[in-house]
């Protein structure tokens, strides 16, 4: 499917977010969660760098954002529909908030989000 427009897709990323329940969302700390529109080569959807939470000790403070990165092309060129991208979006940002909190790709794979 052709690209959506940016600010559409944004909007899907932040709805994404706010479906994270504030118990969680609250946990997430020093994190930037950014749309990238034109993707890198390949079929990565989203990425996640940084210092996951389980990792983080005293040498962390003042420590850099870890960053989110949402790929809009990417998802985009992997579904069909308008419903696809919106769960793409949802699947793909849950999978990247589990890395900053720790959790592995298997263990993502087990509970559904991989």
């Amino acid at each position: 499917m052709d690209p959506i427009p940016i600010e559409q897709f944004e909007e899907l990323v932040g709805d994404a977010l706010d479906t994270i329940p504030a118990e969680f969302r609250a946990g997430m700390d020093n994190i930037a969660v950014v749309v990238d529109d034109r993707s890198p080569p390949g079929r990565l959807l989203g990425l996640y760098e940084g210092v996951p939470l389980t990792r983080r000790g005293n040498h962390y403070s003042s420590a850099a954002p870890d960053q989110i990165t949402i790929y809009l092309q990417t998802i985009c060129a992997t579904c069909r529909t308008t419903q696809e991208i919106v769960d793409q979006v949802h699947r793909t940002v849950i999978h990247e908030v589990g890395h900053h909190f720790g959790i592995d790709d298997q263990r993502l794979d087990e509970l559904g989000w991989a």
